[in-house]
């Protein structure tokens, strides 16, 4: 014989809200109450956004690096791999009406890339613009693609 079991409709609806809940704290990136994302990138601690490309004579590399300084980033070519790292340090201090909002942030990330071919480090030239990394690294001269002619006989 089973036991009669007293119904209560808002103990399995209450587990959902919690549950919906807590789904939704794991998933979303915490943001600044006064909009946009602290440093432009995820607090996850995730990589910047990288474009790698080649070309007939260059390897070029895009990174984005919103609200960092061109000295607050390093680029180290050692072999065929390349390594960006940066800091940031910024401090946010707000008054509105009653509201008073401050916050400290400090992060630093490092992404590493495996060159598709040799280049010539010393000759690599970095740009940075609009919070936009470009790198240009010219390649070896063995990375060259070169093209051999056939002689009929």
């Amino acid at each position: 014989m089973t036991d009669l079991v007293r119904w209560e409709p808002f103990r399995d609806m209450m587990t959902l809200r919690d549950a919906m809940s807590q789904l939704f704290e794991e998933s979303m990136v915490r943001r600044s109450p006064f909009g946009g994302w602290p440093f432009g990138r995820r607090e996850d601690g995730s990589s910047p956004a990288v474009d790698m490309w080649e070309t007939e004579g260059e390897v070029m590399v895009k990174a984005s690096l919103p609200g960092l300084k061109p000295e607050e980033v390093d680029i180290t070519i050692t072999g065929s791999s390349l390594e960006i790292r940066g800091e940031t340090k910024e401090e946010t201090e707000e008054k509105r009406g009653d509201y008073f909002y401050k916050e400290r942030s400090y992060g630093a990330f490092q992404r590493s890339l495996t060159l598709p071919v040799e280049i010539k480090a010393d000759e690599a030239e970095a740009a940075f613009e609009n919070g936009v990394l470009t790198l240009k690294m010219p390649k070896a001269e063995q990375a060259k693609a070169k093209q051999i002619k056939i002689k009929a006989k």
